[in-house]
């Protein structure tokens, strides 16, 4: 916490399975007095995983904003997890595939300005076809694009945060 920017009040105005939201009442640093409102959500795992000259999407239809996205796997963090053994329990979940190497190349926090949500980025690769083991509400194709379009595909409409800042960490790293 800054000193210069004291919390005076935390509130939690209402709690779902899978977030909280409320706000916290600041004082600012000219002592005036804000609201400042904030999601808290659990920590999550995006994979770029990278079978020969292909990048593994899911395509999946997306209640909140309406729309088929395809997309990188990806999934909640669970209890006593780190990045690395999410992405590896979510790509075998989602796409059936296990993965022989994963490597955790970047963790950041999200929507900074009414998220309380960090994100982690694992490449995956020396990819092993399986069998998948998705939840009871994730209904995906599996879908393979070519590593030299991966991220002219994740920037077609309708695009998504997660795909677009994986792969291109993923590409920034040398990975694509």
């Amino acid at each position: 916490m800054d000193e210069q920017w004291p919390v005076i009040e935390a509130v939690t105005e209402y709690e779902t399975g899978w977030y909280r939201g409320g706000y916290d009442l600041v004082e600012q640093p000219d002592d005036t007095i804000k609201r400042y409102y904030w999601a808290s959500l659990p920590a999550a795992v995006v994979i770029v995983a990278i079978d020969g000259d292909d990048v593994l999407f899911v395509e999946q239809y997306r209640p909140t904003v309406r729309q088929h996205h395809l997309e990188l796997p990806a999934g909640i963090v669970e209890d006593g997890e780190d990045y690395v053994e999410a992405g590896r329990r979510e790509l075998q979940e989602e796409t059936g595939f296990e993965a022989d190497s994963l490597s955790l190349i970047q963790t950041y926090h999200v929507a900074t300005g009414v998220l309380r949500h960090e994100r982690g980025i694992v490449v995956a690769s020396e990819l092993t076809p399986g069998v998948s083991d998705r939840d009871q509400n994730e209904f995906l194709t599996v879908t393979r694009v070519p590593r030299a379009e991966a991220i002219d595909i994740a920037r077609t409409e309708p695009a998504n945060d997660a795909s677009i800042s994986g792969l291109l960490l993923a590409a920034a790293d040398g990975y694509l």
